[in-house]
């Protein structure tokens, strides 16, 4: 049966896993160990010279953790994946292979707080910079890439506004610049959106986030598109010429569309060592299966939602791209036309005041620092997401003092809406 030919509930429950050979487990097996027995010395060989694909310490690959890389790279229709210990250790894992001391990457301004604050200031430890563009700017952003930059970066469905990102026009400014495409898909998923069908080089996952879907690990995933020509330039040593740090390995050359993939097993989870462990691979394999049935609950829960606020007077406005009235709505037709996810910000008359009594004052909702979860949540991210950023960043980036960012579950949609109108009543009184 081909993988590429089945429909997204069924990869969603089958792909990359087969029943255990050795005992008929038909779920995946949690395969809690550090190290693998090699059958004699030159089998060790060939593992360790990457001739042969298997498995030799846990800190590079495990058996369990590999069946969920497969299983999302299938559903993001990738050449492969690699599974990490968070959506963050993603993110770097991805710029690893690409970038080196003096390049920089040209960045959305509508991102997650921790991402900005990751690419503005942690990443220069490394010798690396961040470029930070409103990709509504087309021209902006095709003006911000310089000859050392090494890849653009964006969400599909930014966090915490909810603004949708044309990845189609910024795949073909990536494509004339040379360079890769990088897609945080977190807050859309593969059922929403697959950035590889519009044009991106890499998809990175926050798996702790929908892909789990009830707050249970941490974890992230890089999918490869296998679709770049890492050797069409200068720009990518690492990856097509012979790498210093693998016995002069020139793994685009040697290895072609599991190039990024190979490497990022190979240098970037052997040296440093963002593994994710098999048991949260386990629990991500399990949240998967039902990852369509939720993503369905969630947009119609959040449509309503959305809706019933826009119309509140106590509500200056709500940042949804599933209304006719966001700026994101004809966009979001085109990139995500499933929905537009479950994830928006509003505005609260009152301001920064009005906002820490909403959340203080809400019952059902729950107020912690993720999103994605089967529960609603809520967080007013100037004082918490985003308070490391000055007003100014905050607003940019759709966090502003004003506004609280909500994250709808799949209850049901009028105890949700219950629980907001009571806890506006509090917050406006």
């Amino acid at each position: 049966m081909s993988e590429q030919k089945l429909g997204l509930g069924t990869l969603a429950v089958h792909a990359g896993t087969e029943p255990d050979p050795a005992t008929g487990a038909r779920q995946v097996p949690i395969y809690q160990t550090t190290s693998y027995v090699f059958k004699d010395a030159d089998h060790a060989a060939r593992l360790f010279n990457l001739e042969e694909v298997g498995f030799i310490y846990s800190r590079l690959t495990n058996p369990t953790v590999m069946a969920l890389a497969n299983r999302v790279a299938a559903l993001e229709g990738g050449a492969g994946a690699v599974c990490c210990s968070s959506g963050h250790a993603a993110q770097i894992m991805a710029l690893f292979p690409l970038m080196g001391p003096g390049c920089n990457v040209v960045s959305s301004s509508r991102l997650y707080g921790g991402t900005i604050t990751q690419f503005s200031q942690t990443i220069r430890r490394f010798g690396w910079s961040a470029k930070f563009v409103d990709t509504d700017d087309l021209a902006a952003v095709e003006a911000a890439i310089d000859e050392n930059t090494r890849a653009l970066f964006c969400e599909t469905i930014a966090n915490p506004g909810g603004y949708v990102t044309d990845l189609d026009a910024m795949a073909k400014i990536a494509d004339k610049a040379g360079i890769p495409l990088i897609v945080d898909n977190t807050t859309a998923t593969p059922f929403l959106c697959r950035p590889i069908e519009h044009g991106a080089t890499l998809v990175v996952h926050s798996a702790t986030k929908y892909m789990t879907g009830n707050g249970t690990v941490t974890g992230g995933v890089v999918v490869d598109s296998g679709k770049f020509d890492w050797s069409a330039s200068d720009k990518f040593p690492s990856l097509s010429q012979p790498e210093p740090a693998y016995h002069g390995l020139n793994f685009h050359g040697a290895l072609g569309p599991m190039a990024f993939t190979f490497h990022s097993i190979a240098i970037g989870l052997r040296d440093l060592g963002m593994t994710m462990n098999p048991q949260g691979a386990h629990y991500t394999l399990m949240g998967i299966e039902t990852l369509g049935l939720r993503m369905e609950r969630h947009v119609q829960n959040a449509k309503a939602v959305a809706e019933w606020l826009e119309k509140d007077p106590r509500v200056e406005g709500v940042t949804y791209a599933g209304l006719p009235s966001s700026p994101s709505y004809d966009r979001g037709q085109r990139i995500v036309p499933k929905g537009a996810g479950a994830l928006f910000t509003v505005a609260v008359k009152g301001g920064y005041g009005s906002c820490v009594k909403l959340v203080n004052s809400l019952k059902l909702f729950s107020h912690v620092a993720n999103l994605g979860d089967a529960r609603s949540l809520i967080i007013h991210p100037a004082s918490t997401t985003h308070r490391q950023l000055e007003e100014e960043q905050q607003i940019k980036a759709g966090a502003a003092p004003n506004v609280v960012r909500i994250s709808i579950g799949i209850e049901d949609v009028a105890d949700i809406i219950a629980d907001l109108d009571q806890g506006l009543a509090a917050a406006t009184s």
